[in-house]
């Protein structure tokens, strides 16, 4: 599924740097919040989603680590470079074993078909 991306010889080589260090420290700690657990729920205060993930996966008694950036009023731009880097527009973002299974809908899906069970075998 290729994602559209522009190419990095369309940036010019004076920026190519800026861009690649632009909000990298939080992409960087989800990435190793994804390496070190299980399941990861990435969101933020106030919205409503990822708390009916975190509650989804506490009644089907799956272990996560839940990180919370900012809220509908702050940490915008560290949550956008999230959304760039894995192309998921909402919070939250759920992955299971490294792989983005979606937001709280798509999680509750996987855990209604049991398919959760197996992601994490």
């Amino acid at each position: 599924m290729p994602r559209a991306v522009l190419d990095e010889t369309a940036i010019h080589p004076s920026i190519r740097a800026r861009i690649a260090a632009h909000e990298s420290a939080i992409v960087k700690e989800v990435q190793a919040a994804v390496a070190s657990n299980a399941v990861v729920v990435v969101g933020m205060a106030a919205n409503p989603f990822p708390k009916k993930a975190c509650k989804a996966l506490d009644a089907a008694g799956i272990p996560y680590r839940y990180l919370q950036y900012g809220s509908y009023f702050s940490a915008w731009r560290s949550r956008n470079a999230l959304k760039m880097w894995t192309g998921w527009p909402t919070l939250p973002m759920v992955f299971v074993k490294g792989m983005l299974v979606g937001g709280a809908t798509d999680l509750q899906a996987l855990i209604d078909s049991g398919e959760i069970k197996a992601l994490l075998a």
